[in-house]
């Protein structure tokens, strides 16, 4: 007597194709299947993630256009050889990836990505992290050292002299201790800058949460704060404190650098069904057209005597750059002279209710 079928087993594979899916959605490193025809058959999410343009039942060059590994794809197709090797790409963000492509009996290719940006990312910082703060350090430490030379010395004696050299000695420190501040929060957002956030936040909410906190200093140099906000809700996917940053950085600066022109408009606005623009804009004195491309490097100061009175720390626009990429966004600088300056982050829209 034949022994009943196990339906379990048929079904496992008739379904086969459904298991392949799963198991690929499963796997922790961003993963796709290429069919016999070079047409992507499934893929995970955490491809998704770094590949935004996958689509099933479209071929893989739609989504990837880097041809050391479309010719791996093909060539594996053709004769079955496991191929490993690294791809990077620096638009629109930096990222690093070691391939790992292999036949996938009878479906295919298998495309394993394992992301190598944060390791990368890690060591470059660390690198830049010395060669910036010992450069940035020097002058203030040089001066800290000289007034308490100074103090143990000619002026030990001397009330006067010593609560001076007490005094900017403070402000000495206090501008190390920004420095050090502004490089680790630059270095933890390009960490990360290719994580997008998730959670839902209302940037009317946020621009007003930092115009409160900025009135103080606005009324101390005599300009007002103009805010312009949508009636609708203007929903990011976004982390709420980098967020807070970004508008406390641009606002702080518009109400320093141009305090001249006594104002300072904040505008949000719904830009149709997919954008959301910010501007931070002043209306003092403006900046030269020949710095504007270098506004958002490391330590690029227009006016370094200016920056640094005024307790910059030439690393707030940098800040604001990459956050604005982290959130899928784009930083657009336009000035002119005698007139002011404009900072413009398009973000994408989020559709929700907040």
């Amino acid at each position: 007597m034949t022994p009943p079928v196990d339906q379990s087993l048929l079904k496992i594979q008739v379904n086969d194709m459904d298991s392949t899916r799963a198991l690929i959605k499963a796997y922790p490193h961003a993963a796709v299947l290429i069919g016999l025809r070079g047409i992507v058959v499934a893929f995970n999410t955490a491809a998704s993630v770094h590949f935004s343009y996958l689509r099933e039942d479209q071929p893989l060059s739609f989504a990837i256009r880097d041809p050391e590994l479309l010719d791996a794809v093909a060539l594996t197709l053709l004769d079955g050889e496991t191929r490993r090797f690294e791809v990077s790409e620096r638009l629109p963000v930096e990222r690093a990836f070691a391939v790992h492509v292999a036949q996938a009996i009878p479906m295919g290719v298998l495309v394993v990505f394992d992301d190598l940006s944060v390791g990368r990312k890690l060591e470059r910082m660390r690198v830049d992290f010395v060669a910036n703060a010992s450069h940035e350090l020097r002058t203030p430490l040089a001066s800290l050292l000289g007034f308490v030379e100074t103090l143990q010395g000619s002026a030990k004696d001397d009330s006067e002299a010593r609560a001076r050299f007490l005094f900017i000695m403070e402000v000495q420190a206090k501008r190390m201790a920004r420095l050090i501040d502004d490089l680790l929060s630059l270095s933890r957002i390009e960490l990360n800058v290719h994580i997008r956030p998730s959670a839902a936040i209302e940037l009317s909410s946020v621009v007003r949460q930092i115009t409160d906190a900025l009135k103080p200093l606005a009324q101390d140099r005599a300009v007002e704060i103009m805010l312009d906000l949508p009636d609708s809700p203007a929903v990011v996917a976004g982390d709420r404190d980098e967020l807070l940053r970004v508008f406390e950085n641009l606002i702080e600066n518009a109400i320093k650098y141009g305090a001249s022109g006594g104002k300072v408009l904040v505008e949000v606005a719904n830009r149709g069904a997919h954008d959301i623009t910010t501007t931070v804009r002043d209306f003092g004195a403006g900046i030269a057209a020949e710095h504007l491309p270098r506004l958002t490097e490391r330590f690029y100061r227009v006016d370094q005597a200016a920056s640094r009175e005024a307790g910059g720390t030439g690393l707030g626009l940098a800040i604001v750059k990459h956050i604005a990429l982290r959130h899928g966004g784009r930083l657009d600088i336009e000035s002119t002279l005698g007139v002011g300056s404009s900072f413009r982050i398009f973000f994408p829209r989020l559709e929700s209710n907040v």
